[in-house]
């Protein structure tokens, strides 16, 4: 019966890497062209997208290796299978570090405008992104140092620790670093804005902070399963002290390739928000929605600041009355 279990989860995720590649590489190809091309006048969260499909592109890319191995071997070598595992783990950290500040963006631009408009500057959001780049290939360097070749199915899907207790530190530090404490502040972020939101009255469309929020639960639900597999490990290591799988292969192999779904799934997302947009023929649809994005943006910023400027005259206005009383 495992063989069988083995070939039905080879199967499964095939099927869903070759559908994320078709898929995954054109649409955010587009993307990339259509910021690059079209839209000139770019919002930071317009800029994010950029550097997140850029992310996508450089993970999708890799896919027609692993499906080849899936369905035959890793016949690439050792350094070829630490070098993709290295630049799938680099763009998994830049992703959602990328959604996260993406998210920040949105609280500070909601919540705090005067403090949003002085970090407005192309020179500081080029900062903040160089700075998370650099932080997401240092944090990739663990996986591509524990990862090896299976003997046994020649398969580039092993990682191996020298001990328990670095098994233990790098499967945490993966599932902190690249999920938990970022979900946690968007989370926190989002509810925030919405709460702001709500008490200023905003009662407009709001495409750009809908398509955000979408970014953020597909990237959820795609990467739970992943981090959910490394919280079973560490409790197994915990309880038996020894390094072993505790999770059947083909709920390992579905995860793992549930996870390339998050870096194809965002360009479906923004045709499926730009399709209600009218526009000259000159114009694409996703032009459009990125630029409707970027309006909103300053929409958002404009309103919560006018509401902040009379809250101010109206508090100095009663201070100036109960003096002259």
């Amino acid at each position: 019966m495992e063989p069988e279990k083995t070939d039905v989860g080879t199967a499964v995720a095939c099927v869903i890497l070759g559908l994320s590649f078709l898929i995954g590489v054109p649409g955010n190809l587009l993307v990339i062209w259509t910021i690059l091309r079209h839209v000139k006048q770019r919002s930071h969260t317009v800029v994010l997208i950029l550097h997140l499909a850029a992310a996508d592109l450089l993970v999708l890319i890799t896919l027609p290796l692993w499906i080849y191995s899936l369905l035959h071997a890793w016949v690439f070598g050792v350094v070829s299978c630490k070098a993709l595992v290295y630049i799938v783990s680099v763009c998994m950290f830049s992703s959602i570090f990328f959604i996260t500040l993406m998210g920040m963006e949105r609280f500070l631009a909601i919540c705090y405008p005067f403090v949003m408009m002085r970090w407005k500057t192309e020179s500081t959001i080029n900062g903040y992104l160089v700075l998370l780049w650099l932080l997401a290939v240092l944090l990739g360097v663990p996986a591509s140092l524990s990862q090896s070749l299976d003997e046994g199915t020649e398969q580039c899907f092993i990682r191996e620790f020298s001990s328990v207790t670095q098994a233990i530190i790098m499967l945490c530090l993966e599932t902190l670093a690249g999920f938990a404490v970022p979900f946690i502040i968007l989370i926190i972020c989002y509810c925030l804005v919405a709460a702001k939101l709500r008490k200023i009255n905003f009662t407009s469309k709001q495409k750009s902070m809908v398509l955000i929020y979408t970014v953020v639960i597909a990237f959820t639900l795609c990467w739970l399963p992943y981090h959910v597999i490394n919280i079973i490990d560490v409790v197994c290591i915990l309880r038996s002290s020894t390094e072993h799988e505790c999770v059947p292969q083909i709920v390992v192999f579905s995860s793992g390739a549930l996870v390339f779904i998050s870096s194809s799934v965002n360009p479906v997302l923004y045709t499926f928000f730009a399709r209600n947009l009218r526009g000259s023929l000159e114009q694409s649809r996703l032009v459009r929605l990125f630029q409707e994005m970027a309006n909103h943006s300053n929409k958002h910023r404009e309103l919560v600041v006018q509401q902040q400027t009379d809250q101010r005259a109206a508090n100095t206005h009663i201070e100036l009355m109960s003096d002259s009383v």
